[in-house]
């Protein structure tokens, strides 16, 4: 069972990557809505994620952070049927879907 101070840590560098990808998807110009969308919902639930982590109800934060990863789910996708994307567009997605997949899968 994961300690608190390294769900903290973990979730520090999900929001780490959830910036980077949404800082990439402003500067994007052939951006697929559905991507963009699925972005802008993991950076807008990122705050609400971490007040459920800060506030240290085991099964909350894992309901949230499997919630948080649906939505990673969704831009991995998205991700997946666009042509056109950059290749540090994708990795940046990817990211974001792994770290978040990690640590559903340490809390499960």
């Amino acid at each position: 069972m994961m300690q608190a101070n390294e769900v903290v840590q973990r979730f520090e560098r999900i929001e780490h990557a959830i910036d980077e990808a949404a800082q990439r998807c402003i500067r994007e110009q052939n951006m697929p809505m559905d991507l963009k969308n699925a972005i802008d919902q993991l950076d807008q639930q990122k705050s609400s994620v971490r007040q459920v982590i800060d506030d240290g109800d085991r099964a909350r934060i894992v309901q949230a952070v499997d919630q948080l990863e649906s939505l990673a789910d969704r831009a991995k996708a998205a991700c997946s049927k666009a042509g056109n994307l950059n290749e540090e567009m994708r990795s940046a997605v990817l990211q974001v879907h792994d770290t978040l997949s990690e640590l559903k899968h340490q809390l499960h």
